[in-house]
């Protein structure tokens, strides 16, 4: 199963860069061994529209662009569920054994996902209740996926 992350913002060089680049390097190197053929990362501008429902639309087409056929789709949206880091591991690992080729998640920009990517979500997840700015939430989601292949591996990190 190879994984992707669509990210509305570019993240700047800097503490959040690092942290991503890192938790994406550590999933590769454990990742292959577990059945996942990688973990792409592709930002998205956001979109300079005046209203809040046109920038929704531009963003949505754009993460739209990118998604490829039959993917499964993990939205990040702050009205998802609260699951722990065993379930999100439980969930990567039951859609690669179910041979889902492509699981892609999806960070929304300020104002959120349209409608119609909501529709087509698997599963939509929150990391809590308060609100995270879109770079922090993609570090903790790049750290999630990481943590998940070592709970898929038996690895003691997810311990920690």
């Amino acid at each position: 199963m190879r994984l992707a992350v669509i990210a509305i913002g570019r993240l700047k060089q800097g503490p959040e860069r690092e942290l991503s680049d890192r938790y994406r390097g550590r999933f590769d190197d454990i990742g292959r061994r577990l059945g996942f053929r990688g973990l792409d990362v592709h930002e998205i501008p956001e979109s300079r529209a005046r209203d809040s429902e046109q920038r929704i639309r531009e963003e949505a087409a754009s993460i739209l662009a990118l998604i490829p056929q039959e993917a499964l789709l993990v939205a990040l949206d702050e009205r998802g569920k609260n699951i722990d880091s065993a379930a999100f591991a439980a969930h990567l690992g039951r859609w690669r054994d179910e041979s889902v080729a492509n699981t892609v998640f999806v960070v929304g920009g300020a104002d959120g996902l349209s409608p119609e990517l909501r529709r087509r979500v698997k599963l939509s997840v929150a990391f809590g209740a308060a609100t995270w700015p879109h770079q922090i939430v993609r570090v903790m989601l790049l750290e999630q996926i990481y943590r998940a292949a070592t709970i898929l591996a038996g690895h003691p990190y997810h311990r920690g």
